[in-house]
């Protein structure tokens, strides 16, 4: 894996506040996803390093787990998911996306030059401009910066770590986005959110409790007029998503999904 200062682009002259790993970073994520503490097993690992070595960026193997698993929990299967080799299809079908999305990276865009070609149609297919994305993404990279920087002032935890590594991940994804030649939006928002239920976990990790009853509480009076009038389901998916709204306000901890942008 590159070193530290590799991970970091010009977004900011800020270095990085720790290092983190490949390989705990592709178990975190899959443990979280499935929702209860399992140890991979030696073939798991075999597995990550494998991938590493063959040079698949992280931020893709990430995205390629969250994948697979928001479309096995749409299918709600009953099935026990306890290797990360359920989810090796979708890492090599993400991998090859990646691959042919960065084709002729770096050689392209002088070519539309010198052949008078307009090299605004870098905008063509995306939802925004992508400058206007990448601004997005750098300005994320220094609130994510900032908010550790507040955390810390009152020790290091789960939630200065993640944020710190949520950076990182931003810092690579900025740079894989505009090297591409065809940039995909799409896979970019997938690996924002990841992201930013990474972030959430690590708030509800760390809120203390009388803080979290207290916002519930202030959710939860403002949603009573509308309760009757609201299916449970939604009900309870509109209450947690108020509850994240304020606690993110709160520990400060940016949004980065593009459609905050």
């Amino acid at each position: 894996m590159k070193d530290e200062q590799s991970e970091i682009t010009s977004a900011s002259k800020e270095p990085p506040l720790n290092y983190f790993s490949y390989f705990t970073e592709v178990e975190d994520a899959f443990i979280r996803r499935r929702g209860k503490h399992l140890h991979l097993c030696p073939l798991d690992w075999d597995l990550i390093e494998i991938w590493k070595d063959r040079g698949i960026p992280l931020h893709v193997v990430l995205r390629a787990i969250e994948t697979w698993f928001d479309f096995y929990e749409r299918k709600r299967r009953r099935r026990s998911v306890n290797m990360l080799l359920y989810c090796l299809e979708e890492v090599e079908a993400q991998y090859a996306e990646w691959l042919e999305s960065r084709v002729g990276a770096g050689t392209e865009q002088n070519g539309e030059e010198e052949a008078g070609v307009d090299v605004g149609r870098e905008d063509d297919g995306l939802p925004f401009p992508r400058a206007a994305i990448l601004e997005h993404l750098r300005r994320g990279y220094s609130d994510l910066l900032a908010a550790c920087e507040e955390r810390k002032k009152t020790g290091e935890d789960d939630l200065s770590d993640a944020l710190v590594r949520a950076a990182l991940i931003l810092a690579e994804l900025e740079q894989d986005f505009a090297q591409a030649v065809f940039p995909n939006a799409q896979k970019l928002e997938d690996s924002l959110t990841g992201l930013e239920r990474m972030l959430s976990d690590s708030i509800l990790s760390v809120v203390p409790s009388g803080q979290l009853e207290a916002v519930t509480s202030e959710v939860a009076g403002q949603l009573r007029p509308y309760r009757n009038h609201m299916e449970r389901a939604v009900y309870q998916q509109t209450r947690d998503n108020l509850l994240l709204k304020r606690l993110r306000e709160q520990f400060a901890v940016p949004r980065l999904s593009l459609f905050y942008l």
